[in-house]
């Protein structure tokens, strides 16, 4: 069984991203390696890169290679085309510019979140606007699309390591075509922990995605016997970022869910202006951790009624 309603103080602690507490011993134990680094060679070729401390900082560098002036418009296009968007994207763009989500005349650059491990579909055709192009893929470091154009469009593309690998920092900016004045904003000794704890994951990455993968199918069944459906079908080639269900006609009230959720150490939101709700679904979770999470959704269903 499981404690629902716990004393505050005794609350487990579920997170979107896979880090854990018991990780800050095992990352310290890793020894020196630079796995990764090949990897990135591998994957990204002679593209340049540069590793920042986290998906905010890599924004922040990219947009400053553009001459933005207040009155300039980024447009922000997602997967979905909800208008929900993090304020980690908007806050950094208004140290700039304004931003938008659609297309204007004053757009000066198109900001692109593929979001929670979906790739947009049709990014090749964005192109043919003439705009400068920037990829989010914070939340999809393993998903390509059908066409693998995810990544391979954008003057820039956008990386966040916590969101997919056990971490508590660490981003990276490719650049698909400006040069980058360092390789790194991340002082010496953190730079040297950030890639021998990727190391040691890179080399689980088959693991890692098929993880993700059978547990976002685990909890869409969960989810599937109360009567809720997902919100993305899950696709060939998507490592889904989180969990997400639909709740238009349940009558669920969201931001008391979002609270009941906390209230048992479950990370989570609503995905604001839908019916729609998402939880962890990462790969450090097991059946009895996703269990829990049906029986603390059961329990606000009961709470209800």
């Amino acid at each position: 069984m499981f404690i629902l309603n716990p004393d505050p103080y005794y609350l487990p602690c579920y997170r979107i991203g896979p880090f854990r507490t018991e990780d800050l011993s095992r990352n310290n134990g890793f020894v020196n390696s630079d796995l990764f680094d090949d990897f990135l060679r591998e994957r990204f070729g002679d593209k340049r890169l540069c590793y920042t401390y986290n998906g905010r900082q890599a924004i922040d560098i990219a947009l400053s290679y553009y001459d933005l002036r207040r009155d300039d418009v980024i447009t922000i296009l997602t997967t979905t085309g909800n208008y929900y968007i993090s304020s980690c994207v908007t806050s950094v763009i208004e140290r700039y510019c304004r931003w938008s989500r659609e297309l204007n005349e004053h757009t000066k650059v198109i900001f692109v979140n593929h979001e929670f491990g979906y790739p947009l579909t049709g990014i090749s055709q964005l192109r043919e606007l003439g705009l400068p192009i920037i990829e989010d893929c914070a939340s999809s470091f393993f998903s390509f699309d059908q066409n693998r154009h995810i990544g391979e469009i954008g003057d820039f593309v956008i990386y966040s390591f916590p969101k997919m690998f056990p971490l508590q920092f660490g981003g990276l900016l490719v650049s698909n075509k400006y040069p980058l004045g360092q390789s790194s904003l991340i002082d010496t000794s953190k730079l040297k922990y950030l890639k021998n704890v990727l190391s040691n994951y890179i080399q689980q990455k088959e693991d890692l995605i098929a993880a993700r993968i059978r547990n976002y199918i685990f909890l869409a069944e969960c989810f599937r016997n109360m009567g809720f459906s997902e919100r993305f079908e899950l696709q060939q080639g998507v490592v889904p970022g989180v969990f997400m269900f639909k709740t238009e006609g349940h009558d669920v009230n969201l931001p008391e869910l979002k609270k009941h959720f906390w209230a048992h150490g479950i990370q989570c939101s609503v995905f604001y202006g839908e019916d729609a709700f998402f939880i962890p679904a990462h790969q450090a979770l097991d059946e009895q951790d996703m269990l829990y999470f049906r029986d603390v959704m059961l329990s606000f269903l009961n709470l209800r009624i």
